[in-house]
């Protein structure tokens, strides 16, 4: 048995379930897991979507003989609170989370119930940390933001490698890469209105535009300045590798989340640590072509995301609607493959860490559902080693090491070589 009786109807709510990702998340538990072992609960605004899932869910699944359903609007405070109240973890796939994220944040403070959700809007995640940091951490209730494919495989990489590396060592890796070498998936529609959310913030908010130029933004308030310099733009040799790098369309996320890791943790990996998110590509003439390829498409993109009526032409006559993704043979087709790959200094010499994070799907999609449903997993059960008690916090800093060993469960490659 996984779970202790507590006061709360239920174990998890996912919410959002009636989405595309929050469909693939409650399919996940239902699958993983035994309604002896756990309860989950779908929630949402539309009772005969909820119905209907959770007629399919249950036919499909042995053991599941009811999942219960939960009313709520995002827009209503009240309804808000109440789903809060009823449950120990609250999973969230409801974006853009800048629009419908806030009032879920504070009711779970509130109720004291621990949350995780797939955010990459690090503007909104900013907002969160300056508002609500401090009151998590005194109802000591874990505010888990960013576990999907941004940035478990980034953020618990590191902090694996890191891990290894003080084991081993005694010391940790002063330099960190992150590579994201292979992959292929589908793009939702919901994921385009958050990066949509994000790019209109930085058009009229200073808070929004200072997050998104400075590389520590996400560090705690006095300690936002650090050794390292923004993202990498353009392409460039990889210094670990001896190959040709271009910039990773996630690193704005992710290297701020790893970065944040470090300092809740109270700088174990030093405050001269640094980090860099790539997509390699090859030695040579071809690989540096490759590269330039990829950071020509990544600035054409960011520039017309950055001009209001591009950004709307766009979103009305390109994007998918929100609540359209991928099929279900793309989510199954798909794979990725991220390699965070650690450089250390001892008396003896230079040592380096690498770990090996991978699935064999969609790593949006599939893999994100794993993602997202094993970290509430381990906020359900306490399985989160020495991570903090409270908090806005990042995957590493709230779950830790032991999200590892679930997601090996779940099917997804988790190695570590030093």
């Amino acid at each position: 048995m996984l779970v202790t009786s507590t006061s709360q109807e239920f174990d998890i709510v996912v919410w959002g379930a009636t989405g595309f990702v929050g469909q693939l998340v409650a399919e996940h538990l239902t699958r993983a897991y035994t309604a002896a072992e756990l309860t989950v609960a779908l929630g949402g605004r539309d009772e005969a979507a909820l119905d209907r899932l959770a007629d399919r869910l249950t036919t499909q699944q042995d053991g599941w003989d009811e999942l219960p359903i939960v009313l709520a609007d995002a827009t209503d405070d009240t309804s808000l609170h109440e789903l809060a109240e009823r449950t120990q973890v609250v999973a969230t796939t409801v974006g853009p989370y800048t629009e419908y994220g806030t009032s879920l944040v504070a009711a779970c403070i509130d109720a004291g119930t621990d949350y995780c959700d797939l955010t990459g809007e690090i503007t909104w995640v900013r907002q969160m940390i300056d508002r609500y940091h401090d009151r998590a951490v005194e109802a000591n209730v874990r505010i888990v933001h960013s576990c999907g494919f941004d940035s478990i495989p980034a953020d618990l990489g590191t902090k694996l490698v890191q891990s290894s590396a003080l084991a081993a060592y005694d010391t940790p890796c002063e330099l960190v890469r992150i590579y994201l070498e292979d992959g292929r998936g589908g793009v939702s529609g919901g994921t385009l209105a958050s990066a949509v959310a994000m790019f209109a913030a930085a058009e009229h908010d200073p808070l929004a535009r200072q997050t998104l130029t400075n590389p520590y933004s996400l560090a705690p308030s006095g300690e936002r300045t650090g050794v390292d310099s923004a993202e990498q733009r353009g392409p460039r040799r990889d210094p670990l590798r001896s190959l040709w790098t271009a910039p990773s369309p996630m690193a704005a996320v992710n290297e701020r989340v790893v970065r944040r890791s470090n300092a809740l943790l109270g700088y174990p990996w030093g405050r001269e640590f640094r980090c860099r998110e790539v997509v390699p590509t090859d030695r040579g003439v071809g690989g540096a072509l490759a590269a330039g390829g990829i950071a020509a498409g990544l600035a054409l993109g960011t520039a017309a995301m950055s001009v209001r009526p591009l950004r709307a032409g766009l979103q009305r006559f390109v994007f998918p609607d929100r609540g359209d993704g991928p099929s279900r043979e793309e989510i199954e087709n798909g794979h990725f493959t991220v390699r965070v790959v650690g450089r250390g200094t001892t008396a003896a010499g230079p040592f380096t860490v690498e770990c090996e994070i991978g699935a064999a799907q969609d790593p949006g999609y599939g893999a994100t559902a794993k993602l997202l449903g094993e970290s509430a997993m381990c906020l359900l059960t306490d399985d989160t080693g020495d991570s903090l008690a409270g908090g806005i916090l990042t995957p590493a800093s709230g779950i830790g090491d032991p999200l590892a060993d679930r997601l090996r469960g779940a099917g997804l490659t988790v190695k570590i070589d030093e």
